[in-house]
């Protein structure tokens, strides 16, 4: 990511700000001497967005504290008044804290960030010469052994998590009834030194991953397209002629009850703030592969 662009989101968000609070002149901002308390958890992708959001925030003339903070003890602690945002928030794995808190009033959600989280399966664009019906998910059935190898044949072969990220993968292959081994990948470092390797070699390579993340941002990986059904997909009752894959996660941002009401020009810039998976794997790149910090690429 260029230093071009990393200000070109800096820009585009003081923009919105100029766009929906008109009435709000530079004296006016902040609103509240008190500094704004962003929270910030553990993975690249969301300490990049809070320090976006941080640095908006500053150059509109707010003060501005980041807090460390876990992604389930923070809701009750924006739900309490200690933490007053969070820029990022993912919904795979919510607790009472945040059902409760919205439904109270307690946790206010502005609206989604505009990221498009995935997690699924996929594979190098060459695989769609060994398997054509690809990159329709039946196609995996008709041509497992695409994907195999001498210890998987007639099976093909899925590079899963770490057997201590928990079963969720082998479920799934179980529940579908995949002809695929499911080997479970060493670490995720392991997991993308495997991929890098196979995409290399122009080896067969079908795998588990997620984004946003800074492979995208290197590699040209398709992702397996599921069955399109009504309603959520439920990972656990789901067959071939129903094969939905994986639930998705939706991310939003998150922010205490008083936000809007002490910081009013700050809470309509971040109810436009904005992020999109390009944007993002650009910078997870420059920060897990290039070494520079959250805090220089959100500058």
């Amino acid at each position: 990511m260029t230093k071009t662009k990393r200000f070109g989101l800096l820009a585009a968000a003081l923009a919105s700000f100029s766009l929906v609070a008109p009435s709000m002149v530079a004296s006016e901002v902040p609103e509240s001497p008190d500094p704004i308390r962003i929270a910030v958890n553990k993975w690249t992708g969301q300490v990049l967005s809070a320090n976006i959001a941080g640095e908006v925030l500053k150059k509109m003339g707010y003060s501005v504290e980041m807090v460390v903070a876990g992604a389930l003890p923070q809701l009750a602690t924006i739900a309490e008044g200690e933490i007053d945002m969070n820029p990022e928030m993912s919904d795979a794995s919510v607790t009472d804290a945040y059902t409760n808190g919205v439904v109270l009033g307690d946790i206010v959600v502005p609206g989604p960030l505009g990221l498009e989280p995935r997690e699924g399966w996929f594979y190098p664009p060459c695989m769609e010469e060994l398997c054509p019906g690809l990159p329709s998910c039946q196609a995996l059935y008709d041509c497992p052994q695409a994907f195999g190898t001498a210890e998987t044949f007639p099976n093909g072969r899925l590079v899963g998590y770490p057997a201590d990220w928990g079963t969720r993968v082998q479920d799934a292959v179980g529940s579908l009834r995949m002809p695929f081994n499911m080997v479970p990948g060493g670490s995720e470092g392991a997991m993308l030194a495997e991929l890098k390797g196979a995409i290399a070699a122009k080896e067969p390579m079908l795998m588990m991953f997620w984004q946003p993340h800074w492979v995208f941002a290197e590699e040209e990986l398709n992702w397996v397209e599921w069955t399109a059904i009504k309603g959520e997909c439920v990972e656990e009752t789901q067959a071939r002629d129903t094969a939905c894959g994986l639930a998705q996660a939706n991310v939003l941002k998150i922010q205490g009850h008083e936000f809007a009401t002490k910081w009013p020009a700050a809470s309509a810039m971040m109810a436009k703030f904005t992020l999109t998976n390009a944007e993002q794997n650009a910078m997870i790149l420059e920060v897990d592969q290039k070494g520079r910090t959250a805090k220089e690429v959100a500058l």
